[in-house]
């Protein structure tokens, strides 16, 4: 699924900012927060293979000055508090040194979070896991959940018993369980990679980092290792693949970077992600043996390689820090699941029109 197709950027922190979590939920459990999600970038980090190629640097842009100004607000918090001082508050002028687009009023760059290869990474961490002793079985679709002592986890092909479930499909496979399909909403994320710019490519980034923006439905993109494109986000508001995924995508790149305006798409691709109410992940306990983690909401790379270990470490009796990752703040959505359709479709243009008129 999109483990191996999305953005590949390894983000700090949360889709809130720590100011936010410190005012909801105390500073001591925000800075503990703080502490998990570092420890996510460190663990892709530890586990990338070379050949996922971890480069260091995301630039966040802002689309008005309102924007801009949380952006600086947020990076003087982090470093005022946890003193984290790997950001590097941008001018308009500087940077659009970084990211040549015309929209962007200022932002900041991250230089300890990074971009990476995910499928690359995806697969090394599946051949870890199997040199480790794990036992894969692909293609194997789970249709139905049933918890107890032992828990029950049914397939087409069979049944298997297990003393411990952990439910870690994010998109893929919430109706498994109605609580994590009332609170986690799959959409789809696209992505269109243009034909290799060359020495073009440094009027889109002059430096190999990785962009996303201010935007509700986020702009994403950095340039791969051989000189393309990536640029990614929504093309649809509606759950289903569109047949023409590029062509949204297209005129939203031609927009934001006028100068490759008419350089084509040369590949597309989509994939399902989780969503929240909240835009945080939602971390459950489904049974006294059945973990959830899901809705990362964007920032899967870091947060998901993290819930991986957190959940392993709960399934050894030292549930500590997945108990911390239970305080992220999520509630269903209207409706449940039942309504997840309508509720996409009318959270995507109130989205849109909250771009246009810059809120």
């Amino acid at each position: 699924g999109a483990s191996g197709r999305n953005g590949g950027q390894v983000g700090s922190g949360y889709n809130t900012s720590q100011r936010s979590f410190a005012a909801r939920l105390g500073p001591d459990a925000a800075r503990r927060l703080w502490d998990l999600s570092e420890d996510g970038k460190a663990l892709v980090r530890a586990h990338a293979p070379a050949d996922a190629g971890y480069k260091p640097g995301i630039a966040h842009g802002g689309l008005n000055r309102a924007a801009v100004a949380d952006d600086w607000a947020d990076a003087d918090y982090l470093a005022q508090s946890y003193g984290y001082t790997q950001i590097n508050k941008l001018d308009r002028d500087d940077f659009q040194a970084l990211v040549r687009s015309p929209l962007y009023h200022g932002g900041m760059i991250d230089h300890g979070a990074g971009h990476i290869h995910p499928l690359r990474y995806v697969l090394g961490l599946a051949q870890a896991a199997q040199a480790a002793g794990a036992i894969l079985h692909d293609r194997s679709e789970v249709h139905h959940l049933a918890p107890g002592t032992p828990n029950t986890v049914q397939t087409g092909m069979g049944r298997v018993r297990a003393g411990h479930v952990i439910l870690a499909t994010n998109g893929y496979g919430t109706r498994l369980s109605g609580r994590v399909a009332a609170r986690v909403m799959p959409v789809n994320s696209f992505i269109g990679a243009t034909e290799p710019l060359g020495d073009r490519a440094a009027q889109v980034l002059t430096r190999d980092i990785a962009a996303c923006d201010s935007s509700q439905v986020v702009n994403y993109f950095r340039l791969s290792h051989d000189g393309r494109l990536l640029f990614g986000g929504r093309a649809n508001y509606r759950l289903r693949f569109p047949r023409d995924m590029g062509g949204v995508l297209h005129t939203r790149m031609g927009q934001m970077f006028p100068q490759i305006a008419q350089v084509p798409f040369s590949h597309v691709w989509g994939g399902t992600l989780g969503v929240t109410m909240t835009r945080l992940p939602c971390v459950l306990r489904l049974g006294p043996s059945m973990l959830s983690a899901s809705g990362y909401s964007g920032h899967g790379v870091a947060l998901a390689t993290l819930a991986g270990q957190v959940m392993g470490q709960a399934v050894l009796g030292q549930a500590g820090r997945f108990d911390t990752l239970r305080l992220l703040p999520t509630r269903a959505f209207p409706l449940g699941a039942c309504g997840q359709g309508g509720t996409l479709a009318l959270a995507m243009l109130w989205a849109q029109l909250r771009d246009r008129l810059g809120l």
